[in-house]
């Protein structure tokens, strides 16, 4: 079986995920995922084998698709060395529903915070705007055609249609003069024609766009704005349900004074919400939750109770163990009643992360460990890896500072010798202060440009500024190499 076949692919349209869309290999996933992320070799590949297998199971026959089951991944890794960016960019790839939660934010039924069950909610959620974009983009050109016909109808109204025949031969039995009439009628609505089709001809132009109208819009927040406030978490839930049921009681509607430009946009979203079929967007939505939703799991470490240690034993947090239980059966798969209707999470694929620094994952139950088969290790990053991060990626932290600082009409240069300093003091203070991974260059860039930043445009009037190896030691090496300043500063 060829799993690029377009006529196996075409056949098989129905329950299928955005995955089959884009048919990539795990070295082509790995390829793209290397645009944005620097290392971590054996995560990258165990995330690509994940999502080709997804892929793979939906050319599986019907008997035996529904029993294979996702192998979900935990990553162990210290902060800022790419696991959630992993997931993200995943996510992106597969134009898959995504949502990141972060564990320590669940408790147990019972205590306050949120139901390990709202994770499902919120992918529902994200997966019905991301179907609603979709759909929009299908009609978006329809809707600007019934837009222009709704601004000609505000800017020069129809004539009114003239009399019907039978009124016309009516008429004639009591007048014979009553013709006249009528054909001015028929050359009044020929020049009404003439004239809204020069209209039409000077809107398609965009001559008409700082024109001011009155026309009537829709209030935003019909009823007022209800908000419920509560200690439990399913109170969001009640909040949430409270608010769809009152987004669908008709809205009041008031007259505005706006322009052609803006009048433009509130009707095309008026008319782009006629024309989808919300109850079409909710069935796709819920099958790509279902066939390719993603769930990224943050700090699970935080809710594994160490066995050892300072931290080991009972203690005050008893309801770890308990969000475990709970989070158990929505990873095994299970039906999560949403606002939109059930939904099974049976091929839900789970990614957790956690840096695991005084717990272990053994430390998490049997039965969630058992759940989560695919263990990675991410590697701390080296000063290499931080030299390649700042120039390397599509989006690399220096790219993003020369933009800021073009919008200025500076153009800011870094040489060679300045990028390794940086990547150098980076690597060092991880080393000795607390290891943060990428994000300790966020912090050391700022240090370094915060004066540049703040005199442009004022002080700073040279169109080019280089950044080079003695002026990154001239701002850095002093507060680096104090390891208490180090520790409040970098």
């Amino acid at each position: 079986m060829t799993i690029t076949s377009d006529t196996e692919a075409a056949a098989r349209t129905e329950g299928r995920s955005a995955i089959a869309a884009h048919n990539l290999t795990p070295n082509q996933i790995v390829e793209l995922l290397d645009k944005y992320i620097i290392g971590q070799k054996d995560a990258k590949k165990s995330v690509a084998i994940a999502l080709r297998n997804r892929l793979r199971r939906q050319h599986v026959g019907d008997d035996l698709r529904e029993e294979i089951m996702p192998n979900n991944i935990i990553m162990i890794g210290p902060t800022g060395v790419g696991k959630t960016e992993i997931a993200r960019r995943l996510a992106k790839l597969a134009k898959a529903p995504f949502v990141k939660v972060e564990a320590s934010k669940f408790t147990e039924v019972g205590y306050v915070g949120r139901d390990v069950e709202s994770m499902i909610r919120d992918l529902v959620d994200q997966s019905v705007a991301m179907v609603r974009s979709e759909k929009s983009e299908e009609v978006k050109e329809k809707a600007a055609l019934l837009v222009e016909e709704r601004l000609l109808d505000i800017l020069l109204p129809p004539a009114p249609p003239s009399r019907s025949h039978e009124d016309q031969d009516d008429d004639l039995d009591e007048n014979r003069n009553a013709m006249a009439p009528a054909d001015e009628n028929d050359i009044s609505q020929e020049v009404n024609r003439r004239s809204r089709e020069k209209m039409l001809e000077r809107l398609r132009k965009g001559k008409l766009e700082d024109r001011q109208i009155e026309m009537d819009t829709a209030s935003e927040n019909p009823g007022g704005m209800m908000q419920i406030f509560g200690p439990l978490g399913q109170m969001e839930e009640i909040g949430s349900i409270m608010q769809d049921l009152m987004s669908g009681l008709p809205r009041k509607r008031k007259k505005r004074r706006v322009t052609i430009a803006e009048a433009r946009r509130i009707l095309e979203q008026e008319e782009v919400q006629k024309l989808i079929d919300m109850d079409a967007v909710v069935k796709d939505a819920i099958n790509k939750v279902e066939q390719s939703g993603i769930v990224f799991i943050d700090e699970i470490d935080k809710i594994a109770a160490p066995s050892t240690g300072s931290g080991g034993g009972k203690g005050p947090d008893v309801s770890r163990e308990g969000v475990q239980r709970d989070l158990l059966p929505i990873v095994e798969g299970s039906n999560v009643a949403t606002k939109y209707g059930i939904v099974k999470t049976d091929h839900v694929l789970f990614i957790a992360s956690g840096a695991f620094h005084v717990s272990k994952p053994s430390d998490l139950i049997p039965e969630l460990q058992g759940r989560f088969p695919i263990r990675v290790e991410l590697k701390s990053l080296t000063e290499e890896d931080f030299y390649k991060i700042l120039t390397q990626p599509k989006n690399a932290l220096i790219k993003q500072y020369k933009a800021l600082i073009s919008t200025e009409g500076v153009d800011l240069d870094f040489t060679d010798g300045a990028i390794l300093e940086i990547a150098r003091i980076a690597a060092k203070v991880n080393e000795s202060v607390e290891n943060i991974g990428a994000r300790r260059l966020h912090t050391i860039m700022t240090n370094l440009l915060e004066e540049l930043m703040f005199n442009i445009p004022e002080s700073v009037t040279e169109e080019k500024v280089v950044i080079d190896e003695a002026m990154v030691q001239d701002k850095l090496s002093a507060v680096s190499s104090d390891r208490d300043l180090s520790q409040y500063i970098l």
